[in-house]
């Protein structure tokens, strides 16, 4: 399988990993759009390895140390997680990769997923996710052992930098609206309004939800892009992925994007009221959301033209884009 060396597996789980049966089977968890994730099972317990994709990573991106750091944690912080196995660097897979606990449960990936809930149940979910991403922004980063994990001062600054970066990197046609978000971000930029754990990718399909009842969420995964860093930027990314414009990066029915979910408005004063933070610049945290996607998509589209993807869907990528930038734009002159 592309992505895995499963003997090589075996023989690390054997040592690393208490209760391995011997022999591993692995399949491709679909959905993801970064680092790929697999489901492995020995035919008694199941467990999920991330590494990260194929072909050359961009600086700082798809680190496995920060990712498998920040699970380890938050175990018994409030936050779910899925609880920590074992982290490799390059010489089992030639790549890093981080092995956590399978956590039962379910994904809503897809806008069909979600609308098989009934809308009280809709509600009660998106509600529920955004209480988490609160109940994260409460956890004491030296409490947990993060207090290093991220530099929060100048961390808007350095996100606009960071990804406008990226974007030189793996960019394939000039985007003149996305030079644009990037010059505006700079001028508009404000103090940080606080500090805290930050997810860096969170929405509703990176959370696994309880099987029986969608308004409990029993695990928040992919963190591959936590630091520490303004909070705020991890809720306007949030209402940012409910732009139809992101459907094409997942597969075009991204869940994130239905309507039969709260409004963005909604779910922004649901997180004001459990976090008690102030909104007044919601505006640069949406607009920093669209650059910070925008980017990641263009990455994405990058990857595929290579051949250096895995999964379905990916064809559509590119064409979000440009919506995204320009969508940016506007949020910022709201």
């Amino acid at each position: 399988m592309d992505g895995l060396d499963l003997p090589a597996l075996e023989r690390f789980f054997g040592e690393h990993v208490p209760g391995f049966a011997g022999g591993l089977s692995a399949e491709l968890v679909q959905g993801g759009r970064s680092n790929l994730t697999f489901v492995l099972a020995d035919g008694r317990r199941r467990w999920i390895l991330r590494r990260p994709p194929l072909g050359e990573l961009t600086p700082s991106a798809h680190d496995m140390g920060r990712e498998y750091r920040v699970v380890a944690a938050l175990a018994g912080s409030g936050v779910p997680v899925a609880g920590a196995v074992a982290l490799a660097g390059p010489e089992v897979l030639g790549v890093p990769f981080s092995v956590v606990e399978h956590v039962d449960g379910r994904v809503i990936r897809t806008t069909g997923e979600l609308h098989a809930l009934a809308p009280a149940e809709i509600t009660r979910c998106a509600h529920a996710v955004v209480d988490v991403l609160a109940r994260l922004h409460e956890v004491e980063p030296r409490a947990v052992g993060l207090a290093d994990f991220g530099r929060p001062e100048g961390y808007l600054g350095r996100q606009v930098r960071r990804w406008y970066d990226q974007w030189e990197r793996v960019r394939t046609r000039s985007l003149a609206d996305l030079d644009t978000l990037r010059e505006r971000l700079a001028e508009a930029c404000p103090a940080e309004s606080g500090a805290s754990i930050v997810h860096g990718d969170y929405r509703i399909d990176n959370t696994i939800l309880d099987g029986d009842d969608a308004g409990v969420v029993r695990a928040v995964v992919d963190w591959e892009m936590a630091t520490l860093g303004d909070p705020l930027a991890d809720l306007g990314l949030h209402l940012v992925y409910a732009d139809p414009a992101f459907a094409p990066v997942l597969a075009g029915a991204a869940a994130s994007t239905s309507d039969r979910l709260p409004s963005p408005d909604d779910l922004a004063e649901r997180y004001a009221r459990a976090s008690g933070r102030d909104l007044a610049n919601l505006r640069f945290y949406l607009g920093l959301g669209y650059f910070k996607i925008a980017v990641i998509a263009e990455g994405i589209h990058a990857r595929h033209r290579k051949g250096l993807t895995r999964g379905e869907g990916f064809e559509h990528v590119g064409a979000a884009v440009a919506p995204l930038a320009a969508a940016g734009l506007r949020a910022l002159a709201s």
